[in-house]
This record gives C-alpha cells, structure tokens and sequence, in this order.
C-alpha cells in the first residue's frame, strides 16, 4: 500500500497545527480530524461560520484575526491555495521557518498507514463521500473521513476512526487531487469546469486519468459508465492492466443499475453486479442522480467486502448532506431549501429533482453564482439552467480575490435567463435579497439558494422575512 505523503509524513509528525480559514468547508472537516484525532489544533478564521461552535468545543483554538501571534507554539501552518504567500501568517511562519503545508498535504499526511477510499469529479463527489462513509459506519468499519460537506452520519464534514479505512472527497480544482494515493479511487464524472487551471476538459480529463493512475497497485478505480469521459478514462486505464470497475444505468456497468425512480419521498432502483441481480435499493433524498451516487457508494462498499444488506440497510438510513437537498424550514406556506449546486450540470440536476416535488407551487431559486471565470465560460449553461425555475432572483458573484467585470457577472447571467422580465430579478445586495424573496412568494411555492458556500447563511434570514421559521 502506499503512503499518501511521498516521505512517509503522518498528522502526528506536524506538531500543533494551525490552519488558516478553519471555519470554511474545505478546511473545517479536515481540522475537525485532526481535533478528534487528539491532536493539538488552531485557527484563524473571519467570518461566523457554523462550523466554529463545534470546533471551539473539540478544544479547537479559534483566533478571530490574521495575526502574526497567532502562530506562538505552532508547529505547521495548513493553508488552501487561495491564501497567498503574502498573507501574515503565511508570511510569519516563513520568517520564522515554521512549517507551511497545503491543505491536501495535511490530508495526505492524515492518510498515511490507512486504506483509502477517495471520491473525485466534477460534482457528485460530496454526496457519493457521505453516501461511502455512511454505509462503512453502519457495517461497523469505524472509518476516519473527511467531505465538503457536513454529512448525516455525525453532523459533521470531518471525523476520525479506529478503523483503517480512510474516506475523503477529493478537489480537482488546483490539481492537488494528484497528491493522493487511494486504495480506492472513484470519478464520478468529467465536465467542464476550473478550465481556467486546465486550460481546456481535454486537459482536465488527463488529470483525472492521471488521478487513476495514482491507485495502489493491489487497488481499485470506480468510474461512471453513463459519462462520456469516465467511460473513456476507464477504457484507458483497464487497457494499461489497471484493476477498473464502472456503475451506471450502461448494459455493460459492472454494477448496473435500472427501473430508476424518483418521487418527493426518496429514489429506489434495482441494482445487478457482475450479472448477478442484488435486488432493490432505497435512498431517503430525492433525485435520479443521487441515485446513480449510491451507486458508486455501493460498488465501492461490495469490493471492500461489505455484504449486499449492509449495504441496503446504510443506504435507508441517509439523510442527506447539509446544502443537498436539504429542507432548512417553512413559513408563509412555502418550503425553504438550501443547495450547493453551481456547475450547470449539477444545477439543472438539482432543479429538475426539485421542480418535480413543488406539489403544485412555483419554484423560486435564490443564486449566487461561484467565480468570475466560471459564470463567464459557462453563462448560456447556467441560465439554460435557471431557467428550470419560475423565478430567479440572481445575485453578484462570489468570487473572493476576483475582479467581477459588468460585462461577466450578475447582471450578465441575469440578462441571459430566458424568463419573462417580471420572473428574472438582479439584486446585488446581500440584504435585499430576503425581502425580494418574501415579495414573490406565495402559499405552496418552493424556494431554493443555490450557490456559492455564503449563501448557506440566507435561508433563516428569508424565513423570518417569510413570517418565521419552524425549522432552521
């Protein structure tokens, strides 16, 4: 098996750690393993995120400035890449010849020693992450596991377990997937997206190959057999003598899935492995795509020895992830939900699945749109999108150290939505957006954000503008 770091660098070898923007959703989780895995941790984070009670609890230290004292007694400094060298602790610990790491190498450090089950692609990683995680923790595994989102199983996007086994989702955006050694690799899909990294998908499929390839010798890499590419990068690798396996509605899928169905209670199909049928599977959250998730959750736990029934019975007991699908209250006779779907793919998904459980009402989606690039590149896909709704409010872009020219952002994307003039609304400003909403709802209507990880924070504010809610 290999070690994830390429000197053998264990979480225990960093000393106390501090990790800058501890509260976001790519460093929460992580810092949250760390913390339960007793080791010595601390941060430094800005905004309120609802992370930082839980972590304050574990004895995280949480310093609410950048400060150049924030590093006394520390030992290793875990940055993402949006943190340049410039910022002062970055800074700071280089000038005191502090250690400095990347998030993915303090992962990658977290790994060392344990059999790793890593989800990668462009979306449906944080859902299949939670899907995997939970269906171990019910047959008993006790893995460790690090998301991008807060899962169901602990309320939490990040926990340490006695097992060996280690589950985490996996960012392609700035190709630090590729520090990664899984024992288990999975691609959910290849679309188009953080081409402004990869300069064209031609170049990010090769990355994911490239991520394949990194697999343990005695491993094995899960691909999509109903996505063009995965089933190409799949073809490819199973051709280098590679150990592929594929899940999917496909004929030929290793673990095939068919009769697919969807309603407001859950998604169930009948699934076939290697030709043998394995009967019926349930998943508690709406949506055909979620369900194909399951699919490569349940393909992975099979190889790893779990049996078909425990597999089912992890499956039923999923409820979600925090920002998919997830009901965060009603008032005024609508239902609020919170989802993080950006990418078009995701969201015309997403709308569809939601579209289908209004039960008479309107749709009405809040978005936020995430990055200047990407609301560039893909401004016709995201409005074709939207455009699923009855109402789109539209907001500025969420891109932290982006320039967000006129002609690129809100007002742009708001433009390109093919609804009528009296259905679109661009509302630039955080705080008019609750009230806005509340001026279009009405009873039975549904309502979604949508978007970049701020919005997570505006549904309570739109209850309250709808009369309170009974669930936040």
């Amino acid at each position: 098996m290999h070690s994830p770091t390429d000197d053998g660098v264990t979480a225990e070898d960093l000393g106390r750690v501090l990790f800058i923007g501890i509260g976001g959703v790519g460093m929460s989780g992580l810092a949250r393993l760390y913390a339960t895995r007793g080791l010595p941790v601390g941060g430094s984070e800005l905004h309120d995120w609802p992370s930082l009670p839980e972590l304050a609890a574990l004895g995280v230290t949480i310093h609410r400035e950048h400060a150049a004292a924030n590093l006394d007694g520390v030992d290793t400094v875990v940055r993402s890449t949006a943190i340049p060298d410039s910022h002062v602790e970055v800074a700071e610990a280089h000038r005191r010849g502090v250690r400095v790491m990347h998030r993915s190498e303090a992962l990658a450090a977290a790994m060392t020693g344990r059999r790793s089950v890593v989800i990668a692609g462009t979306h449906g990683k944080t859902t299949t992450t939670a899907m995997t995680t939970e269906i171990l923790v019910g047959a008993g595994l006790d893995p460790s596991y690090v998301n991008g989102g807060e899962a169901s199983v602990s309320g939490s996007s990040g926990q340490h377990g006695d097992g060996d086994l280690i589950v985490i989702e996996a960012d392609e955006h700035d190709r630090t997937f590729l520090r990664y050694r899984p024992h288990i690799a999975i691609i959910t899909n290849v679309d188009a997206d953080h081409l402004n990294n990869y300069g064209d998908i031609d170049n990010l499929e090769a990355a994911f190959a490239e991520f394949g390839r990194a697999t343990d010798a005695d491993g094995l890499i899960i691909l999509c057999a109903d996505d063009e590419r995965t089933r190409r990068i799949a073809e490819t690798l199973r051709s280098e003598g590679r150990d592929v396996a594929t899940y999917g509605t496909a004929a030929d899928a290793t673990l095939r899935i068919d009769k697919v169905h969807s309603t407001s209670d859950g998604v169930s199909y009948h699934a076939t492995y290697e030709d043998a049928p394995l009967g019926e599977f349930f998943l508690p959250v709406p949506g055909a795509h979620l369900g194909l998730n399951s699919a490569a959750a349940l393909l992975a736990a099979l190889r790893l020895g779990l049996e078909p029934e425990q597999v089912r019975a992890g499956l039923a007991s999923f409820s979600g992830v925090r920002r998919r699908f997830e009901l965060r209250g009603e008032a005024g006779g609508a239902r609020v939900y919170d989802e993080y779907a950006y990418h078009p793919t995701a969201m015309k998904a997403a709308l569809s699945t939601l579209a289908g459980i209004r039960e008479g009402g309107r749709l009405i989606v809040v978005f936020q749109p995430y990055r200047a690039y990407r609301t560039r590149d893909l401004r016709a896909e995201i409005a074709e999108a939207l455009a699923i709704a009855d109402q789109v409010v539209v907001m500025e872009v969420f891109g932290p150290g982006e320039d967000v020219p006129l002609s690129e952002g809100g007002v742009a994307l708001h433009a390109a939505v093919a609804l009528p003039d009296e259905d679109k609304v661009f509302v630039p400003e955080w705080d008019d957006v609750p009230g806005e909403v509340a001026s279009r709802v009405r009873p039975g209507d549904l309502v979604v954000t949508m978007g970049a990880p701020p919005l997570s924070l505006m549904p309570p504010v739109i209850l309250a503008a709808l009369g309170g809610p009974s669930n936040t």
